[in-house]
């Protein structure tokens, strides 16, 4: 292990129980992408089996990854930044992770603005007995981003006690939303006749549910790092994970059918609790994207070589791009945005299994960091995840791209496991061909 490994070093009084490892899991699930996702699912035509599949199924998926990744994380006591030059060497690892982190949290404080908008544009709306222009939620959307941007960048000491507040207040709020539309709107009556046409079928049901959680399984090295034993790592994450996720996504779908829509800022003002229900939407959002700002610059920053006393800039150039993203309806493109984050991010995964567990025989002895980039990692992934791309159809999105180059679209099986499968195998492969001196380079 090198010195900037022997940094992380966590000690035994640091460890964590299981359960208050699971609770972080859990809090992570809770929260609007969940119910939004749940609206995606019914919107695809899937009926009620397809969704608890696709629910089981993908959760199930990032569960078995973030276990691996989190029994290495409690071997070395490194976070992923750390721990992945392993398998990518230090460049390679700090270009790829924070290119994904700044992805990832650029995007989801775009949704996450454009949905506080939307909510905030009908709330004001349905006061004045107006509808909401997509001007409005447009100008709305970009006021919200801005404040939220503001927060991350300038701290506001009230936000944690906001999010105390938002998080029960959203899971109250949608509970008695649904029984409140069972019981006045012959919600039941919906359910029990709820039969959708044509379906979009399992696979793009597993892509969207692993999309929601699919960065939250790579970096669960950070807090796994601090689990007592491996076990504890197996239990944290299926006991965090795999109940609050069915809950979330299944109250969001049983919400998008019983009013027929998917937009969860329409359904919480249809749901007969308007007002509060989407005051806890946009408290919700609004602690949730002051994290994805401040990830997101110091994504930024550490991309770019910055020190991290200038995550401000970084932070306000990331939350700026996301607000425009939302003003520009990023929201109308969530679906394509799930699917990139489906095949970009599971590939990575793949690479740091093999590295650790197969070539490495799961023994924190054979662990070592690699200086410069390791073209065997980096290789490996780019190809995981471009074939993730293909099979996944990320690149539908772009039918004007794929009638020029067909072959970036060819479905076949599930995406994300795709991309995991294809990224490990070569892994391996590649590690066994190429001697081990020559596995990483520096740069």
């Amino acid at each position: 292990m090198s010195k900037r490994s022997d940094s992380f070093k966590v000690e035994e009084s640091q460890r964590q129980s299981w359960l208050s490892i699971a609770a972080v899991w859990a809090g992570g699930m809770i929260c609007v992408p969940s119910l939004m996702i749940g609206g995606v699912l019914v919107g695809g035509g899937l009926s009620m089996a397809e969704i608890v599949l696709s629910i089981l199924i993908g959760y199930g998926l990032i569960c078995a990854y973030m276990i691996f990744i989190g029994m290495q994380a409690c071997d070395t006591g490194l976070p992923v930044a750390v721990m992945a030059s392993g398998a990518l060497g230090e460049k390679g690892a700090r270009y790829i992770i924070s290119a994904l982190l700044a992805i990832a949290c650029i995007g989801w404080f775009g949704i996450q603005s454009a949905t506080c908008g939307s909510a905030f544009a009908r709330m004001i709306c349905s006061m004045l007995g107006m509808k909401a222009s997509p001007a409005f939620i447009s100008a709305s959307s970009i006021i919200w981003g801005l404040i939220m941007l503001a927060t991350a960048c300038f701290g506001f000491k009230g936000l944690k006690w906001l999010n105390y507040i938002a998080v029960p207040l959203l899971v109250i709020v949608c509970l008695y939303g649904l029984i409140a539309g069972i019981v006045t709107n012959d919600g039941g009556a919906v359910i029990a006749g709820y039969n959708p046409g044509k379906s979009s079928g399992m696979v793009f049901g597993i892509s969207m549910v692993v999309a929601s959680f699919a960065l939250g399984g790579v970096i669960s090295a950070d807090y796994c790092r601090f689990a007592k034993s491996r076990g504890d790592v197996v239990k944290s994450s299926i006991v965090g994970v795999l109940p609050a996720g069915l809950f979330m996504l299944i109250t969001g779908a049983l919400m998008s059918i019983v009013t027929g829509r998917s937009d969860i800022s329409a359904i919480l003002a249809s749901l007969g609790v308007p007002f509060i229900g989407l005051v806890a939407l946009v408290l919700a959002t609004w602690t949730t994207n002051v994290t994805n700002a401040y990830s997101g610059g110091l994504a930024l920053s550490n991309l770019l070589g910055f020190d991290e006393g200038r995550f401000k800039v970084t932070t306000g150039i990331a939350g700026g791009i996301g607000t425009l993203l939302a003003a520009f309806g990023l929201l109308n493109v969530f679906e394509s945005f799930l699917s990139l984050m489906s095949a970009l991010i599971p590939a990575l995964a793949g690479v740091l299994i093999a590295s650790y567990w197969v070539v490495g025989a799961g023994r924190r002895e054979n662990f070592h960091i690699r200086s410069g980039f390791s073209w065997t990692g980096v290789v490996s992934y780019v190809v995981g995840a471009l074939a993730a791309c293909i099979t996944g159809g990320t690149f539908a999105g772009f039918p004007a791209l794929v009638r020029v180059l067909p072959f970036l679209n060819v479905p076949f099986f599930v995406g994300p496991v795709n991309g995991i499968v294809i990224s490990l195998v070569l892994y391996v492969i590649i590690a066994k061909l190429v001697p081990s001196g020559e596995t990483s380079q520096a740069v």
